[in-house]
């Protein structure tokens, strides 16, 4: 399963790799060689394997549920479970939605039952880019489950209360109405 704490270091590492850097310099804090092909490729390399491990572990849980779902070109999987007969979510449409937020390891993180429906401005509002991303494969009366990598979901940080840093998440989503 998705491991947070491997991560975690690795962010804190290098953290504390530009800090190290700054030698008492207030004016610069970043490390001489920062901008250098070499430590450019490093960052690279690094974000390379755990987008690597992130897509390994969610192809794991996928094939673990025996799910047959659809990879988009951004890495969002999503599978329709329930045709609905309405019209086909677009931009710049408010989306009404009951859902349920989960982590990979089956915590439940929010939920429309808790909270009620939610309604956002689909492509405009300040919501997940996956979230954005997924709504617009769906026709109202839908019900599909979505599967956001953590760089489509809230990426380094979490969201800072229930979601950690690098998580992805799993949202089981029923498309209520456009207007």
């Amino acid at each position: 399963m998705f491991q947070p704490f491997k991560y975690l270091l690795l962010i804190i590492f290098t953290s504390n790799l530009l800090l190290s850097c700054n030698n008492g310099n207030k004016t610069n804090p970043l490390p001489p060689d920062f901008g250098s092909k070499k430590f450019q490729n490093k960052l690279v390399d690094a974000n390379r394997i755990y987008l690597k491990q992130e897509e390994d572990e969610i192809n794991q849980y996928v094939a673990h549920r025996g799910w047959d779902m659809t990879v988009t070109g951004t890495g969002l999987r999503y599978m329709i479970v329930k045709k609905g007969t309405g019209e086909l979510a677009k931009p710049e449409q408010r989306a009404k939605v009951n859902f349920k937020i989960s982590l990979l390891d089956g915590t439940l993180c929010y939920s429309s039952e808790s909270t009620g429906a939610k309604e956002f401005l689909i492509e405009q509002d300040d919501v997940e880019s996956g979230l954005h991303e997924g709504i617009q494969y769906m026709h109202v009366g839908d019900k599909a489950i979505l599967i956001l990598p953590s760089h489509l979901a809230h990426g380094l940080i979490g969201d800072q209360t229930k979601i950690p840093p690098h998580a992805s998440v799993i949202y089981e989503l029923d498309l209520l109405s456009l207007r």
